[in-house]
């Protein structure tokens, strides 16, 4: 068993031993993504568009110490309803220790869906560079955790407050594959598109099985085996309107600059900002385009179970 050991929902464990698909879910977008009582009712409605598709949902997060892969509702309660920590990989042998909860985030659920042998995982964005990098250093653990993890994410791409070229170009370097999902530029979360154009596109959710199917057929050379990002972006009539993101944008990243604020508490301040500045907007995209991304993970995960 790794350590700290996991914890597999009965529901979850039946499912990946009988070969139906399995979609795994973070807990971080319900516990510090998205405000009380909308959290659960987001977390319930993730759960159930998968349900509904034939898919066995695995939310996954830390409860008293112990990473479950696959939560009952009185764990998706828990998550919703509890303060908790954000938890990344290097936190799990603490939680463990201390018998603490916490959300996991895009690298720790990645981490913790590959030790189950959950191959598709859904979220609403990705981690990255962080503007800045050069000097702070700033840049996401789900880079790595990406690179190491045999895991398909299904993400709207990285909130437009980060570094795309930068993040792009770490995914590169680190030999994680990117496809585009019906498209041929990188998505920036709230936006359907950016100006990055990517290498490769796909249509259906059957091509981006065949891609998982190919990379578990490649020859086991004792590398840590990468993962892939499926880059899906919100639906043009539900973006958010172009100029009003940018006016927004604008000024959060004004009003950051005015309050000194400076490293890790940039983005934060920035996000925050953004949902009060939009009146809620960004947060209603945000539901919209995690919905999105559930849906295709489902697709991609039935066809993955084929074979």
């Amino acid at each position: 068993m790794p350590n700290p050991p996991f914890l597999l929902s009965d529901e979850v464990a039946e499912a990946l031993e009988t070969g139906r698909p399995v979609v795994a879910l973070e807990s971080t977008i319900i516990s510090h993504g998205l405000p009380r009582p909308r959290n659960l009712e987001a977390a319930r409605d993730f759960e159930a568009l998968l349900r509904d598709a034939g898919v066995v949902p695995a939310t996954i997060a830390v409860l008293d110490g112990v990473p479950c892969v696959g939560l009952d509702d009185e764990g998706v309660q828990r998550i919703a309803n509890e303060d908790m920590a954000k938890a990344s990989i290097r936190d799990l042998p603490i939680l463990a220790a201390r018998g603490a909860s916490a959300a996991t985030t895009v690298a720790a659920t990645t981490h913790l869906a590959a030790l189950a042998g959950v191959r598709v995982f859904a979220t609403g964005g990705l981690g990255g560079v962080h503007r800045g990098a050069t000097t702070t250093f700033d840049e996401s653990a789900d880079l790595t955790a990406l690179a190491e993890h045999p895991v398909a994410v299904v993400t709207a791409g990285v909130k437009s407050v980060l570094d795309i070229a930068a993040t792009l170009e770490r995914l590169e370097t680190l030999s994680v594959p990117v496809v585009g999902f019906g498209t041929t530029e990188f998505p920036s979360f709230w936006l359907a598109s950016s100006p990055f154009t990517l290498d490769w596109r796909v249509e259906t959710a059957e091509e981006v099985a065949a891609i998982l199917h190919a990379q578990d057929a490649a020859p086991d050379d004792r590398r840590p085996r990468p993962g892939l990002v499926v880059a899906n972006p919100v639906p043009q009539d539900e973006q958010w309107d172009p100029a009003e993101h940018d006016r927004v944008l604008a000024e959060a990243f004004a009003a950051a600059d005015a309050a000194k604020v400076r490293g890790k508490a940039v983005t934060p301040f920035l996000l925050s900002f953004i949902v009060q500045a939009s009146q809620g907007v960004s947060l209603e995209v945000n539901l919209k385009l995690a919905r999105n991304n559930v849906r295709v993970a489902g697709a991609i995960a039935t066809a993955y179970a084929k074979g």
